[in-house]
């Protein structure tokens, strides 16, 4: 039978058999994140076009050549964020978030929209962990949110991940450094791609972020941002440094990185890899200082970085990282006829309700069949009730994994299930040379059970 149709080119599904594995991302980065005070802020998947226009910049790929944009039913220009950090912001001053005690750290999972030619680590549709710190021109703060990837990075795993950092100062002596680029590329103009020419009068540090191949090499011998900083973006830089040196974080200087949006200021960072193919940058970030007040509100310093979670999975992949394995059946409750089924989905439903992964047969299987099914969900444990252990009042409860067999008392099962279930897990623990003293007995009867 032919589909109706296949996935969009440039978007994926995440099957069962990995949905675990971005879920184990998703809620260690919250985790992390949480310990460093940001809390989870969720916004709307599409904005009004003009937020992204000035806030992301109108001389930059994303809004020149990636956007989804179109006119919804009441004409208005709406887009799918192609970021994160815009409508984070958008939301901060709609809600007065800066009245509230500052710095204001918020962080977010996010699905993304740009449309790009689809290869390994870059898809139309992606997903990203992000925080924002607003409120705060420290540069304490620029180390402690670098800080933050950084340990969310060692916590997974990943080695041989570079912290690149640089500085593209701030308005004022970006004026200079903007005027030597002009000179500079203005004298090869006619070997630039069209739209860096467009760039060139407009903001001719988006030709050092250019992708063409002959505009990289002609960027490659360009005059170097931090030759023009002020002594205040130059201290700061270098407050930052000591920052992170102090907190043990090894870094390297990189004066051409620049982030592909307009809204940075200052610091700028990423961490590469080099094993994951010319989509190396698998987290990017810096200052944005001028943002909050080019949407709309009063001036407030800030920064943050977005984390590509299809590029991170990658390079775990490629690291050979391991995951948690997905959670495991504890009990398959096979069955023989209607008053066994009656039976199990009881004995199911009261083991679920104290948070026991249970399952019964709700197909109609043969007991050969639902025990074949039980090996392919990998159970604990197996019980078969059929018409004589109903009469009896016990089972034979079987550990799938030793082969011992349990009897158990059916009106006692659930509480005696537990109990086993618990000294199951208590033994694994001492197994690893974990030191457990633990009273099962306390804990079935606590507030939890």
């Amino acid at each position: 039978m032919a589909l109706v149709t296949k996935s969009i080119k440039g978007t994926q599904d995440v099957l069962p058999q990995e949905s675990h594995k971005i879920q184990f991302l998703e809620s260690t980065a919250l985790e992390i994140a949480g310990n460093y005070g940001f809390r989870e802020i969720r916004t709307p998947v599409f904005e009004h076009t003009e937020l992204f226009q000035r806030g992301v910049g109108d001389t930059t790929d994303v809004v020149q050549k990636e956007m989804y944009t179109f006119l919804d039913k009441g004409d208005r220009s709406i887009t799918l964020r192609p970021e994160g950090t815009a409508g984070v912001v958008r939301s901060f001053l709609e809600h007065g978030l800066y009245n509230e005690p500052m710095p204001q750290k918020l962080c977010y999972l996010t699905s993304c929209y740009r449309y790009e030619k689809p290869q390994a680590g870059r898809l139309r549709e992606f997903h990203q962990f992000g925080v924002e710190c607003l409120g705060t021109a420290s540069p304490a703060a620029d180390a402690e949110t670098i800080a933050l990837a950084n340990e969310l990075f060692s916590f997974l795993g990943v080695h041989d991940l570079e912290l690149q950092l640089n500085s593209i100062g701030c308005k004022d002596c970006r004026k200079e450094y903007h005027k030597a680029l002009h000179d500079y590329f203005e004298s090869r103009k006619d070997e630039l791609c069209g739209t860096c020419q467009e760039r060139l009068d407009r903001n001719p540090m988006r030709i050092l972020d250019c992708k063409s191949p002959v505009c990289a090499a002609i960027a490659k011998d360009a005059p170097k941002v931090l030759d023009y900083l002020c002594d205040d973006c130059r201290a700061h830089f270098e407050q930052v440094q000591a920052f992170l040196r102090t907190m043990g974080i090894p870094f390297t200087v990189n004066p051409t990185i620049v982030r592909g949006l307009d809204y940075y200021t200052r610091t700028v960072f990423e961490f590469v890899s080099t094993e994951i193919g010319a989509q190396g940058t698998v987290c990017g970030g810096g200052r944005y200082d001028g943002l909050v007040e080019e949407i709309g509100g009063p001036h407030t310093p800030a920064l943050g970085f977005a984390m590509g979670l299809e590029r991170l999975m990658l390079l775990m992949g490629a690291q050979n990282l391991p995951f948690p394995e997905p959670e495991r059946c504890s009990l398959y409750l096979a069955s023989m006829g209607d008053k066994a089924l009656d039976r199990a989905m009881q004995i199911v439903a009261a083991l679920r309700q104290e948070g026991v992964y249970a399952e019964c047969d709700v197909v109609g299987r043969s007991v050969k069949a639902q025990m074949k099914y039980a090996n392919k969900l990998g159970a604990k444990f197996t019980m078969v009730l059929g018409d004589s252990e109903l009469d009896g009042g016990k089972a034979r409860l079987k550990n799938m994994d030793t082969g011992e067999e349990t009897e158990m008392t059916l009106d006692t099962f659930e509480g005696d299930f537990m109990r086993l279930s618990i000294s199951e897990s208590l033994k694994e623990l001492e197994d690893l040379g974990v030191d457990t003293d633990i009273d099962v007995d306390a804990i079935l009867n606590s507030t939890l059970f």
